[in-house]
């Protein structure tokens, strides 16, 4: 990446080395930020809560802390956003949901937002989700229609649009989101950003969400760096998460500049099964799995040879979806996004018996692709089958499996065996859409992927939007 103009357009790798050369502060990074909200969010609808007068007081504190030499963490005075999945201490979460009551006691930090405040981050606010984050697309009665900045016709994707909207546009460099199904890759791919779902249990949860060990945290952001950084973050151990890993002292940031040379590779454009797969971005991958070779990598176009876990995925999701709803009042019920109303009505349909034998696949998928991955360092493949497409209100489609999924086979997989993927931007199609790559990782190595990851990025710099449509926008 070239170096910003302007300090909302700043990584948070960039915005420390500035506040370690005293060229800018915390303050004024904040600023500049909370600008580029106030000025594109109202189109955006990235955000659904902006909270300027607290991210000034931290930044405040940050500066006086980096103006004595007493920052508290790696992410000391770096903006950042928290999708409206995970709880926030004084703000409500409402899940994107109208069920949601925002006059409760809102106390408790998960444990993310817990990781991110004693390191010293600003917190800027929350962004938007689906309900409950119950789709690829970012939609819901309460916050209407969250749009992509690279075309304001089109989707940011979900569940995580609102973090991956508010990075592409220099609204926070750094954003927390969730995936279930991909709703980190799909928005990353969609918008342009990195992002990564790390190795299930890697960044610890509190609550567990409903819908099982298929949901991962993990960060958005400009590059490869910024989400390294983020990640030596958020893997801090919490003992409120019983899923999640022993802790792990490793520093990211470490060996992500190794490159690629001697690494074994095995590219799937398809992983066997996909029959829809938009031929800009085949082309695209294509050519990105190319440059890998460039790098070093030995590459094999082989498929890991597993059939399409669509049912697996859904059946699961609409379980959980069902979970939630059986939790609802009438009242509730009433005012719940239609689409979410008829995901939790499939899932009413599934008797224990099938949800257990759906498990039972789940664990021989899971365990097929522990072994595939014994031979490779990496599985790389489209992110998602196509580019952004329509934004949409919610309940606009009729709710399917394929209808939900069918459009993103690349993503869902992956949450269902927990391996670690990252979404990269390897291109544009014509019409000037980001493009996406993802590399899969086996279980654990997070840091492989990153360190890949990072030599594709450095070697096929990540394009940036215009933001052409936001007038008087300064850059």
């Amino acid at each position: 990446m070239t170096s910003p103009t302007h300090l909302a357009d700043c990584s948070a790798t960039q915005l420390l080395a500035h506040y370690r050369a005293g060229q800018a502060s915390p303050l004024e990074a904040t600023q500049a930020v909370l600008a580029r909200i106030d000025a594109l969010n109202p189109e955006l609808k990235a955000f659904c809560l902006v909270a300027h007068e607290s991210a000034l007081a931290a930044a405040r504190d940050s500066t006086a802390r980096w103006k004595t030499g007493a920052t508290l963490g790696p992410l000391d005075g770096v903006p950042v956003s928290i999708k409206d999945l995970i709880l926030t201490r004084g703000w409500p979460t409402r899940r994107g949901s109208r069920t949601v009551d925002p006059d409760q006691p809102w106390d408790v930090d998960a444990p993310a937002v817990a990781r991110l405040r004693e390191s010293g981050a600003v917190l800027l606010g929350k962004t938007a989700t689906p309900e409950f984050g119950c789709k690829g697309e970012t939609n819901s009665p309460l916050t209407g229609l969250t749009r992509n900045p690279w075309n304001l016709a089109k989707t940011p994707g979900g569940s995580s649009g609102g973090a991956a909207a508010a990075v592409a546009a220099g609204m926070g460099p750094l954003a927390v989101g969730t995936d279930g199904a991909g709703s980190v890759r799909i928005p990353a791919a969609f918008c342009g950003n990195v992002g990564l779902k790390p190795s299930f249990g890697r960044v610890p949860a509190y609550p567990l969400s409903p819908f099982g060990t298929v949901a991962h945290l993990g960060p958005h952001a400009m590059g490869v760096e910024d989400v390294a950084l983020a990640l030596n973050v958020l893997s801090r151990p919490d003992a409120r998460d019983w899923t999640s890993l022993p802790p792990d002292p490793r520093d990211y940031t470490v060996g992500l500049h190794n490159g690629l040379r001697g690494l074994r590779v095995a590219y799937s454009p398809r992983l066997g099964h996909v029959k829809n797969l938009h031929p800009e971005i085949e082309a695209a991958v294509d050519a990105a799995v190319r440059q890998l070779q460039v790098l070093g990598a030995h590459v094999e176009q082989i498929d890991p040879g597993f059939a399409d876990p669509l049912d697996i995925c859904t059946d699961l999701w609409f379980a959980g979806a069902f979970t939630v709803w059986s939790g609802l009042t009438p009242e509730q019920q009433a005012v719940a996004d239609p689409d979410f109303r008829a995901e939790a009505m499939i899932g009413a349909t599934k008797t224990a018996l099938h949800l257990q034998q759906t498990a039972m696949r789940r664990g021989a998928l899971g365990s097929y692709m522990r072994q595939f991955m014994q031979r490779w360092d990496l599985l790389v493949t489209p992110s998602v089958a196509v580019p952004a497409f329509d934004v949409r209100e919610a309940g606009a489609m009729a709710m399917t499996p394929e209808a939900m999924l069918g459009w993103t086979p690349y993503s869902y997989p992956f949450n269902l065996t927990q391996q670690p993927a990252i979404s990269v931007p390897c291109g544009l199609t014509k019409d000037g859409l980001p493009i996406g790559l993802q590399l899969v990782g086996a279980m654990f190595d997070d840091a492989m992927v990153l360190r890949a990851a990072r030599a594709f990025e450095s070697a096929c710099p990540i394009p940036r939007p215009s933001l052409s449509w936001a007038k008087g926008l300064a850059r």
